[in-house]
C-alpha cells in the first residue's frame, strides 16, 4: 500500500514542496529505505521514526518501507521530515484508506515521539499557502510563528500520538489563533535609547542623516568615546518595519535558527555584531549546505563592525557586493542561492594602533609607519561606498556630569527620520528603491539637481580633495537626504557643505 503526505524543503530563504510517500511490502523483519537525496539527518531519521512509533503505541507492521521523497532532484536535510515520514508510516501499515492533501507536515521527533520545533516554518507556511494546503500541522513551539501568515490553519503538534488522533479525527486541535496587529505591536520595544548618550551631538546628527537616508557610516575615534554605545542605538531611530519587512527578516532568521522562540518574529530592525575574527563564509553566507550569513542576517537592520582594520582585508572586501546590489549569490556545484541583504553598515575604528593618533590631551605612541599600515587595511573602494565619515571625540567632564534624561529621546529623532522617508516613499512610489541611497543614475539625474552655488562649492571640493566619481555621487544622495530632512524640495548650498564635511575623513586620514 502507497500513503504519501506533503511537507516542505528549504532552499535558500524560500521552502519547495515535498511529496512524501511510502510504500510498504512483506519482509520477515522491519527495514526502512530512504530515497529522495536526503542528507544525514534525513537518513537517520529511520531509526527516530521508528522509536518514536514505539513509544507512542500505533501500530507498524514488520515489512519493508520505502520511504520516497519527491523530486528527487532536490536535497533534502534536517529532522523536519520526521513527522510527515512516521505518519504516513503508521498509514501505510493499516489497511483503511488514507487521503490527507489539504495537510502539510513538519516537525522533529524525539526518541518519545515528542514533537521538537525546526527552522524555516515560516517559509513553509508561505509555501503551503501558495500550494492550496487548508492546514499546517507544526511542533507547538512553532505555532506563533507560522501563524504570522494569513490563510491558512495552524495547528499545533506536541507529540505524534497526538498529530495521529488528529489526521484520524479522533481528537480536535483547534488553530492557533494569533491577533497578528497586537502581537507585531506588542514586540516593537527596544532597551536602549539616545537619550542615555551624553554630548556628541555632532555624531547623532550624523546618525540621523544615515538613518534618513540608508546611508552607510564610518565613525573614527579613540577608545571609550561611545562608538559602539551610539551604533547599537541606531536601530531605535530607524522607522519602524512594516509587516513585509517583517515577515522577510523573520524568514532569514528562522532559517539560520537564530530566531528566538519565545518572540517567534521580528518586528524590530536586527542589529547584527560580529566579531572581526569572523571567517569570508561567516560574513557573506555560504558552508556545505549554503546559509544566509551577517549581511543577510543584518537585512532591514544595522551591520556594525567594530574595529574595522581588524577585520580581514578578503573579508571586508567580499561586502562591495552586496552593498552596491542589496543581495549575495551563493555559487556552488549544485546550484545557486541568493540571500536578500539590503542593509546598513555601521563602522567604528581607532585612527591609529594605539587609538590616541590627533588626541589633544593624550599623546600617540605610533610610528609613521605603522600608522599608514594601520590605515591602509581599508581599501579606497570600500571607503568609498561609505556614505558618512564623522569623527567621535572624547566627552568633556561637563557633558558626562549632566543630568540623565537631559539628551533628545530616540522617539523624537525617529519622527523626523520618518518624515524624511516619508518623502522619499513617495519619490519612489513607481520604484524597487526606497531611500536614497540607493538611487540609480536616472533617479538622480531626476531627483538631484543642484543650483550654481551648490554646484560651485561641489566643483571645489572634487579639486581640492580628489574625490572619486562614486564619492561625487554620495555627496549628492546624502544632500539629498539633509534637504529631506530641512523639508526643503530642493538641494540647498548648505546641503552640499554638510554632505562634503562628512567625505573629508576619508582624505584627511587615509590619503
Amino acid at each position: 500500500m502507497i500513503t504519501r503526505l506533503f511537507s516542505a524543503a528549504l532552499r535558500g530563504v524560500e521552502a519547495q514542496e515535498v511529496e512524501v510517500e511510502v510504500n510498504a511490502r512483506g519482509a520477515d523483519k522491519p527495514v526502512v529505505i530512504i530515497v529522495g537525496l536526503p542528507d544525514a539527518a534525513v537518513r537517520e531519521s529511520s531509526q527516530r521514526v521508528i522509536s518514536a512509533i514505539g513509544a507512542s503505541a500505533l501500530y507498524l507492521d514488520d515489512g519493508v518501507k520505502t520511504v520516497n521523497l519527491a523530486p528527487a532532484d532536490l536535497k533534502k536535510e534536517g529532522p523536519s521530515f520526521d513527522l510527515p515520514i512516521a505518519l504516513a508510516m503508521v498509514a501505510a501499515s493499516r489497511t483503511k484508506p488514507f487521503c490527507c492533501d489539504d495537510c502539510c507536515v513538519v516537525g522533529e521527533l524525539g526518541l518519545d515521539g515528542a514533537v521538537r520545533p525546526v527552522k524555516g516554518v515560516l517559509s513553509i507556511a508561505l509555501e503551503a499557502k501558495r500550494r492550496g494546503r487548508n492546514r499546517l500541522l507544526v511542533p507547538e513551539a512553532n505555532a506563533p510563528e507560522a501563524a504570522v501568515i494569513e490563510g491558512i490553519q495552524v495547528h499545533p503538534i506536541r507529540n505524534l500520538k497526538e498529530a495521529w488522533d488528529f489526521l484520524e479525527e479522533e481528537i480536535a486541535i483547534p488553530p492557533f489563533h494569533l491577533d497578528r496587529k497586537a502581537f507585531f505591536n506588542s514586540l516593537r520595544s527596544y532597551e536602549t535609547d539616545f537619550e542615555e548618550v551624553k554630548g556628541q551631538h555632532h555624531v547623532k546628527r550624523a546618525l540621523e542623516v544615515a538613518a534618513a537616508g540608508g546611508h552607510n557610516l564610518l565613525m573614527i575615534g579613540p577608545p571609550g568615546t561611545g562608538k559602539s554605545m551610539l551604533a547599537k542605538r541606531i536601530p531605535t531611530i530607524m522607522p519602524d518595519m512594516s509587516e513585509d519587512e517583517a515577515i522577510e527578516t523573520t524568514k532569514i532568521h528562522s532559517i539560520a535558527g537564530t530566531l528566538d522562540l519565545n518572540k517567534a518574529f521580528l518586528t524590530t530592525r536586527p542589529f547584527r555584531s560580529p566579531h572581526h575574527t569572523i571567517s569570508d563564509a561567516g560574513l557573506l553566507g555560504g558552508g556545505t549546505n549554503p546559509g544566509p550569513g551577517e549581511v543577510s542576517l543584518a537585512h532591514h537592520g544595522v551591520l556594525f563592525l567594530d574595529e574595522l582594520p581588524e577585520f580581514r582585508r578578503s573579508t571586508l572586501e567580499v561586502m562591495r557586493q552586496p552593498l552596491e546590489d542589496g543581495d549575495v549569490t551563493i555559487s556552488r556545484a549544485a546550484g545557486s542561492l541568493t540571500f536578500p541583504a539590503r542593509f546598513m553598515l555601521v563602522a567604528a575604528m581607532n585612527p591609529c594602533p594605539c587609538g590616541f593618533y590627533g588626541d589633544m590631551k593624550r599623546q600617540c605612541r605610533c610610528s609613521p609607519r605603522q600608522i599608514e599600515q594601520y590605515r591602509q587595511r581599508i581599501s579606497g573602494p570600500l571607503l568609498d561606498r561609505i556614505d558618512l565619515h564623522v569623527e567621535v571625540p572624547l566627552v568633556d567632564f561637563r557633558e558626562l556630569s549632566a543630568p540623565a534624561g537631559a539628551g533628545e529621546k530616540s522617539e523624537t529623532i525617529r519622527g523626523r527620520v520618518m518624515a524624511a522617508r516619508r518623502i522619499q516613499n513617495e519619490r519612489f512610489r513607481n520604484s524597487s528603491n526606497a531611500t536614497n541611497s540607493s538611487m540609480n543614475p536616472r533617479q538622480m539625474k531626476a531627483h538631484c539637481r543642484i543650483d550654481g552655488e551648490a554646484t560651485g562649492y561641489l566643483a571645489h571640493a572634487m579639486e581640492e580633495m580628489n574625490f572619486s566619481a562614486r564619492a561625487h555621487d554620495r555627496i549628492l544622495k546624502v544632500a539629498r537626504t539633509l534637504a529631506d530632512l530641512a523639508g526643503s524640495p530642493n538641494i540647498r548650498g548648505t546641503d552640499i557643505l554638510e554632505a562634503i564635511q562628512y567625505r573629508s575623513l576619508d582624505r584627511k586620514l587615509f590619503s
